[in-house]
């Protein structure tokens, strides 16, 4: 789809509203966790070297409509501020008096925190009349909150049709990530999809089968496909429930000529704990007693030949219990080869997923793909071939 970047968009001495997610981990008043805003920085920094008013919208938690005081967004404002080193200013509402006495009182390359949307409760019933108040306040609305995106609220779609509408920065990097990774991406490619149940990822399956070479299964989620094949699972994570639905897809996936990759050796303990005795064992021979926590090696290296041979990698979900020792190394090998091949330049990697965030960066190449979102839900839901209207209300 096409979109107007900042480069179309005249900003000098205009207010901007920017639609920005800081629903950053806060623990104690501090936030413990500043991915997210580092990623809008640019967008800010840009808007106020350019003479805009800037004005920051965000949600924060879930207050349901009401106001909830440990829900505020002015602790976080002080983030912000430390992040651009200078003051940012604050109000305590996103409408109303308060918020024009604000806007109106804005300099040109000042930046204003406005209270967390969500205390109202026209933000998720995407209200046009509060779209249409907090509009009032500004000359231009910029979003560049992907991770929002497939929330269809007023600040993310319903402002889009009051103001001049513009993709910010990070949004713009994340689409231009997803589209060289499914859009118009590179033959081979090769998806990495993990976590802990088929049953979560059933519309991202069917989705990637039509449009990837390779589909790697990893984590519990395998099992239910180690199942389907009548392969022993022990007292693994397993829905048994869905093996039919796993024959489904696999019989699926060789109508479409889409390869799909299980282990073929695994890790397993009797126990799920740290530093728990291990064996790795064929995925034939788990006893029954056994719970499968990991990929093994002879899978890692077969997963790794499927890597050499991609030119796009995409993934989400890891290949095993990569929180605790030793149950890790599958995960860790895996990301380590697609952050190798990519500083190569041989692939194209994007990833993105909560855990996936937490896996690559556990194993120290969070900075090595080619991009990784933070968006969690609004990531999935593009994988699964979803429209998202934070996105489209800005075409």
């Amino acid at each position: 789809m096409t979109y107007k970047t900042l480069d179309k968009a005249s900003v000098s001495g205009k207010r901007v509203l920017v639609r920005v997610d800081l629903n950053l981990p806060m623990q104690d008043g501090k936030v413990t966790d500043a991915t997210r805003l580092e990623r809008v920085l640019p967008t800010i920094k840009e808007l106020k070297t350019k003479g805009a008013k800037v004005m920051l919208l965000s949600h924060f938690g879930r207050p349901k409509g009401k106001v909830v005081a440990e829900m505020s967004l002015g602790p976080v404002a002080d983030a912000v501020a430390d992040a651009l080193g200078e003051p940012v200013f604050f109000v305590d509402d996103c409408i109303g008096h308060k918020a024009r006495e604000a806007a109106a009182a804005l300099e040109p390359g000042h930046v204003l925190l406005l209270e967390n949307t969500r205390f109202h409760p026209g933000e998720e019933a995407n209200d046009d009349a509060f779209a249409i108040e907090m509009a009032g306040e500004a000359d231009v609305f910029v979003n560049d909150a992907f991770s929002a995106a497939h929330r269809a609220h007023a600040t993310t779609v319903g402002l889009a049709k009051h103001l001049p509408a513009y993709v910010g920065r990070a949004m713009q990097a994340e689409l231009e990530a997803l589209e060289k990774a499914l859009g118009k991406p590179k033959k081979p490619v090769v998806a990495v999809v993990g976590g802990a149940k088929v049953s979560t990822k059933l519309d991202l399956l069917n989705n990637l089968m039509d449009k990837v070479d390779v589909v790697v299964i990893g984590g519990g989620m395998a099992n239910t496909f180690l199942a389907a094949q009548g392969q022993p699972v022990g007292r693994s994570l397993c829905e048994h429930d869905l093996t039919g639905t796993a024959d489904e897809i696999m019989a699926k996936a060789r109508d479409v000529d889409c390869e799909i990759v299980l282990p073929t050796d695994v890790v397993v303990a009797s126990e799920f704990k740290a530093g728990a005795a291990s064996r790795t064992v064929p995925t034939h021979r788990v006893d029954i007693d056994d719970m499968i926590l990991d990929v093994g090696p002879e899978s890692i290296a077969d997963i790794s030949e499927h890597f050499e041979n991609a030119k796009t990698i995409v993934w989400n979900g890891p290949m095993g219990a990569f929180e605790i020792e030793p149950f890790d190394k599958g995960t860790v090998a895996a990301a380590q080869k697609v952050a190798e091949l990519t500083k190569k330049g041989k692939v194209t990697s994007v990833a993105g997923g909560g855990d996936t965030v937490a896996a690559l960066n556990a194993a120290g190449v969070g900075d090595d793909f080619t991009y990784v979102s933070t968006a969690g839900g609004a990531f999935l839901e593009w994988l699964e071939g979803k429209e998202l209207p934070g996105v489209k209300a800005l075409g």
